[in-house]
């Protein structure tokens, strides 16, 4: 299986009393680090983050509950919420040494990195979110037939016990589903990383339901204390993603905008998986983020 990402040295970091992530860090300059999505691990940067690295620090952790990273048991909703994994990222490096970096995500990554750009804006220097939305819009946007195609929110969105038992009974099936569905390109995932994302994700079901669990709930207060306060991103922010607003019947850009000021807004026509099926594109609009 493929287990590295080219030239990089791993590291394990402890970020909390119970959890030290997996890290992969390569390169030299400006920091930025680069978060993961679902149901994938930070192989799904392996592209990008090898270009990068030709001129920044770039850092490539498994969020908590993911990857190769520890996988706490969630004692409450907090040990999940986004603010809780953001806080890891800011803790992660600063222990390799960044007080202020550059950071972009993708999907559950991007939550992450949203969340650690409206809680330490001091620390992010650059904000890039990849095909996702902000956690309280998307389940403002999501209703009716529409809302089918994310089938997967509203399941593991109960209770502890039934999402678990459910994805374990026929996990490869269930995850392996997303991967098939959200690519454009099936090439762009070989079988080898495939199969590493599968392994991967096996091994961390109850803490994936668990990441979940929280963007139905605390998440989405997190989102509406900012709202209500007028707090918003105060860094440079890129988004790209998928024209989501067509099928879905909202505006994006505006959407983006309520959250941030200093905001580019594109859409690309790679499926959700960009950052594998479109490494040099993404590549690209970050270093063009980088730049402002």
């Amino acid at each position: 299986m493929t287990s590295d990402i080219p030239g990089f040295d791993y590291q394990r970091v402890v970020v909390d009393e119970d959890v030290t992530l997996n890290v992969a860090v390569g390169g030299s300059g400006s920091p930025v680090v680069l978060l993961h999505g679902f149901p994938q691990t930070h192989l799904m940067w392996r592209h990008v983050a090898v270009d990068l690295a030709v001129d920044h620090t770039v850092i490539c952790p498994d969020l908590r509950g993911y990857g190769a990273s520890d996988k706490p048991a969630a004692r409450d909703a907090g040990t999940y919420a986004k603010r809780t994994m953001a806080a890891d990222i800011v803790t992660l490096a600063r222990k390799l040494g960044h007080e202020r970096f550059a950071l972009a995500g993708h999907d559950r990554g991007a939550l992450v990195a949203i969340r650690a750009g409206l809680d330490h804006p001091d620390t992010i220097t650059h904000l890039a979110a990849l095909d996702v939305l902000p956690t309280l819009d998307m389940w403002d946007i999501l209703h009716g037939a529409s809302a089918s195609v994310a089938f997967h929110l509203y399941l593991m969105a109960q209770s502890p016990g039934l999402p678990e038992q459910m994805i374990s009974a026929s996990a490869d099936a269930f995850f392996g589903y997303f991967l098939d569905l959200w690519a454009h390109d099936p090439q762009a995932i070989p079988a080898d990383v495939r199969a590493e994302y599968l392994s991967a994700s096996r091994a961390a079901i109850p803490s994936i339901v668990a990441d979940y669990r929280a963007s139905a709930g605390i998440d989405i207060e997190h989102d509406r204390a900012d709202r209500a306060a007028g707090n918003k991103l105060a860094m440079p922010v890129t988004v790209i993603q998928q024209d989501w607003g067509a099928a879905l019947g909202y505006d994006a850009v505006a959407l983006w905008r309520a959250w941030a000021s200093n905001l580019e807004h594109r859409t690309t026509s790679a499926g959700h998986f960009m950052a594998e099926e479109a490494p040099t594109e993404i590549t690209e609009t970050l270093r063009s983020l980088l730049k402002r």
